[in-house]
Parts: C-alpha cells; structure tokens; sequence
C-alpha cells in the first residue's frame, strides 16, 4: 500500500507557480509540448512545462531507493518522522546518487547520467505534482542541482493526483522497456510486493512488470524467504539488510527453481537443500559454486569438515507439533533440516554482526569474523569434494545423454520423412549420403562401446551384433 506523507512546505507556492507556467505555455500558442502517462488505466497527455529545480521535493516514496533507505536507520527514521526537511531531503539525494548494493559508494550510473545532462541536456521531461513532488526524473532531479543548472522540464499531473496515483505513474514509467536506469533487483520485488499488498492479481501484476506470472510468483518467493532470513540474523542491534542481498538475483532465482522441484517429491530434502544454498549464499559463493550444492550436501560433504562449535547439537525432535485452537498437530521438522536451519541462523547472526562495524561491540565483531572464516574453510573444501563428485557423475552421464539426443532427434527424423513423402519433397540422395554417415558413426560407435564396456547388456549387444553381421554381408 501507499504511504501519505502529506503535502511539502512549498505546496501552495509550487502550485502558484505551477499555473502560472501552465498558462504561458497555452498563450503562447504554436506546438505545445507534452508527455503521456497511464492515467487511471488509460493514456493521458500532460503539458510539459519548465520548473526551479530548487523549490521540486523528492518523492519520499520512490521505488528506486526503497531497500537503500535502511542504510542509515537513524535518518530513516527521521525521514520517516517529516520527508520535507532539510535533513530528509539531503538523505533522499544521497541515495538517489549511491550504489544501490553499497550506499557507501557512489553510483557509477549516476555519474554517467549526470555527465549526459551536462554535454546534451535534459531530453525526455519528468513529472511532478502540482505541489511540487517529483514523481519521475528523482535521479535527474539530483544529477541537475550537482550540476547547477536551474530549472528542469516537467509533466504536471493533475489536480486530483493522490498518492496512490504517483505510486501506480511512477511504476508505469519507470518499468518501460527504453527507461535509461531501471530499478535495482530488490527494490523491483518491494514494488511488486506493493502491488501485492494492495490486493492485485498476479496476473495483472506480471503484465505491468513485463513478466511471467511464474517470474512473479517466483519473485513473491524469494522476497518473503529474504524477509525471513532478515528476522533471523538479528542479533542485539545487529541485523542484516533487503539491500544486502542486492547482488544475488540468479542464485535466489535458481534456488527458487531448484527448491519448487525437490519439494515436489520430498519436503524435508527440499528444506535442506533450501538452507544450505541459503548458508552459502550468505558466505559470499559464487552461483558456480551454489549449483553444487544438493540436498545430500551437508550430510555427505559438510558435516566432515564442519567445526564442532558450527553443528547443531543432536536433539530428539517431536514426532508432531501441535496447532494451539485447532487441536491438530502437524509433523515436525527433521533432524536434518532443524541442523541445517540451525547453521543458516548461526552464520546469519555473524554476517550481521560483521556488518554492523562500530555499531557493535568490538569482541563480538572479532567472534563473528572467526565464526564466518571458519565457515568458509569448512564449505570450501567440502564444495570442492561436492564439484569432484558432479564433475564425474556428470562425465559418467554425457554418453548417455547424447544417444538419447540423438534418439529424439531420429524420432523427428521419422516424422520429417512422413510429411516429405506427402508433398513428394524428399531429397533422397541427400539422405542416402546421411544414412551413410550414421552407418559409419555407429561402426566407430561400436568399436568404442567394446573397449568401454566389459560386460554389455542388451543395448549394446545389439549395436555390436548390428556392427558384426554388417561387416560379413561386406566380406
């Protein structure tokens, strides 16, 4: 849902001048310059007009910064407290021109946009409230005060314009296909989140956002799972943040893929597989490295090289849990997926308290690092023997797979000649050569499968038998 955040200091004086502008322009007569938006579901042509850059707001409830806000939660909360001060603004402008994985560091893109207004000006126009709040161009907003150039071409919205309004113009304009600097991935899952939130199918959400329904369900997933991985790394004021995992869109992605087909056959394995990925992930390993990772993978791999200060200690689980009003009970978590829950939150409480420096007390920050080295020692190497082991299944299974390609593609070979003797289209010379070729390919195929194979079954005693009996019609 949209927030309120009421009306800026210098509404009255912005919609003062706001008329003004908008009465030269229609005076002044010849083509008048406007922009279209998506009005209420339907386009709609605002006047373009030139505004102060200095008397414009941010828009306290962009999309664009909305994970970055955490950076620094005490301006946060004084955003959150009064978004038209002095203060709040600064901060607004702050991350408006931050990157978005590390608010500590500026934005190589802003940078790059902010030289582009400078060596060719503003060319699309942005969008404001008659109050004065930018709903599209916050970035150019920022990029043009740094720059010192006065004023900035704006669309004006109309009259009626509420704040749920600016939230559904500002997502329709910044999720075009040729919008120069698109949102960061977490900031798209909270926008998607608000739609969610206000009640909007999936379906109408994913044709907004230009997505796959399952795209969305998959992002709905992920963002609720990341929520649940924040509550649980809390530790004292530690904890860590939605921005965090800015740069981990295709391991979640692929986790999410992966975690939907296990859980398909089997929860529990499902869950382990789930926390593990998520362990690694937070250690900082590479999607490469992730994909290794299966549901044996703590029980066959990790649990050898694991310090005995990281394991969970072996507890007798309930059979059931009971559901407090219903007088029913569901099954309770395994041994496994309770150890390897417990191992996530461990190393999520040492990321966070990491992360928080100065914030925290100094020994705890020392323990957390230990904790989050020893980690990495033990998923290192029991990755590296988890690689070695998919590596060699994976050459035990090439063979395999390719006559089975090969089978699929002689299965659409059969149908290709049915429709080719039904238009009489078949180049019969141009597939005798090719039977030819797989004669020949199937000849050194047999050879191979000999030296290979000591004790061939009945596949394989065919292709030898086939390969025998053509060789003594040729003799």
């Amino acid at each position: 849902m949209s927030t309120d955040f009421g009306v800026p200091p210098l509404a009255a004086h912005n919609r003062a001048l706001v008329e003004e502008r908008l009465k030269e322009a229609r005076e002044a007569g010849g083509v008048k310059e406007t922009l279209t938006i998506e009005w209420r579901g339907a386009p709609l042509h605002v006047e373009v007009i030139d505004m102060p850059v200095s008397t414009l707001v941010f828009n306290p409830g962009t999309h664009r910064i909305r994970a970055q806000r955490s950076h620094d939660p005490a301006r946060d909360q004084g955003l959150e407290a009064d978004p038209w001060s002095d203060e709040s603004q600064a901060y607004l402008h702050f991350l408006l021109q931050a990157l978005p994985k590390d608010p500590a560091h500026r934005d190589t893109d802003f940078d790059a946009l902010r030289d582009s207004l400078r060596d060719f000006r503003q060319t699309d126009p942005g969008l404001i409230t008659r109050d004065g709040i930018l709903v599209n161009g916050n970035t150019r907003a920022a990029a043009l005060r740094e720059l010192g150039v006065p004023s900035i071409r704006v669309g004006v919205l109309p009259e009626s314009c509420t704040w749920a309004d600016i939230s559904t113009v500002e997502l329709s304009l910044q999720l075009r296909p040729d919008h120069r600097r698109d949102y960061s991935y977490i900031n798209r899952l909270l926008a998607i989140d608000e739609q969610v939130s206000a009640g909007r199918p999936v379906g109408e959400i994913a044709k907004e956002f230009r997505i796959r329904d399952t795209t969305c369900e998959q992002d709905i997933w992920i963002l609720s799972c990341l929520r649940d991985l924040i509550a649980r790394s809390s530790a004292g004021d530690a904890q860590l943040r939605l921005m965090d995992f800015e740069e981990h869109q295709e391991k979640l992605r692929e986790l999410h893929r992966r975690y939907s087909k296990e859980s398909a056959s089997n929860k529990d394995r499902a869950e382990v597989l789930r926390e593990s990925r998520l362990a690694a992930i937070v250690l900082g390993y590479s999607k490469t490295d992730v994909r290794w990772i299966e549901p044996d993978f703590q029980g066959r791999y990790l649990d050898r090289t694991l310090p005995a200060d990281l394991k969970a200690a072996p507890a007798a689980a309930p059979a059931a849990v009971g559901i407090p009003g219903l007088n029913r009970s569901v099954k309770a978590v395994g041994a496994e997926v309770a150890a390897a829950k417990s191992l996530t939150d461990a190393l999520l409480k040492a990321r966070a308290v990491e992360a928080a420096g100065d914030r925290a007390p100094a020994a705890a920050v020392t323990e957390s690092s230990r904790t989050i080295a020893a980690a990495k020692e033990a998923f290192t190497d029991a990755l590296d023997s988890a690689g070695k082991d998919g590596r060699v299944r994976k050459r035990r299974q090439a063979a395999p797979d390719r006559i089975t390609a090969a089978c699929q593609d002689i299965e659409q070979c059969i149908t290709d000649l049915v429709m080719a003797r039904g238009s009489n289209s078949l180049d019969e010379e141009a597939f005798d050569e090719a039977v030819v070729s797989l004669r020949s390919i199937l000849g050194k195929l047999a050879l191979e499968s000999a030296r290979s194979i000591k004790a061939p079954g009945d596949g394989v005693s065919w292709l030898l038998d086939a390969v025998a009996e053509k060789k003594e019609q040729a003799l």
